[in-house]
């Protein structure tokens, strides 16, 4: 299942930039190892936000839970660089496309 996931960043008070950017650096780095593996199906910087989105391929939220235990940013224990993440699940538009018909047909 694709779920999108929107994860909002902020500098920690007290935390340098130096220190900031080089856990998110170190974050990147594991994005796009999971990019090249297709765990991530996708994943962009908000332009003007410190935020990062990702689509990411998973079989149940156990695997969520299992993803965010196993980035840089929780084993280094800088989980409060993360302001929030929310997780949005996606389906194909097609078969939303498909239940429009019947919806629209029995509204009739």
């Amino acid at each position: 299942m694709l779920v999108m996931g929107i994860f909002k960043l902020r500098k920690p008070a007290g935390m340098s930039d130096k220190e900031f950017y080089t856990v998110w650096q170190k974050e990147s780095e594991a994005a796009m190892e999971a990019v090249r593996q297709g765990a991530i199906k996708a994943v962009w910087k908000a332009a003007g936000n410190p935020w990062v989105i990702a689509v990411i391929d998973v079989g149940s939220g156990d695997d969520i839970d299992h993803a965010l235990q196993g980035l840089p940013i929780w084993r280094m224990g800088y989980q409060q660089m993360v302001e929030s993440i929310e997780w949005i699940p996606l389906r194909p538009y097609e078969n939303w496309a498909e239940d429009l018909k019947r919806l629209a047909a029995e509204a009739a």
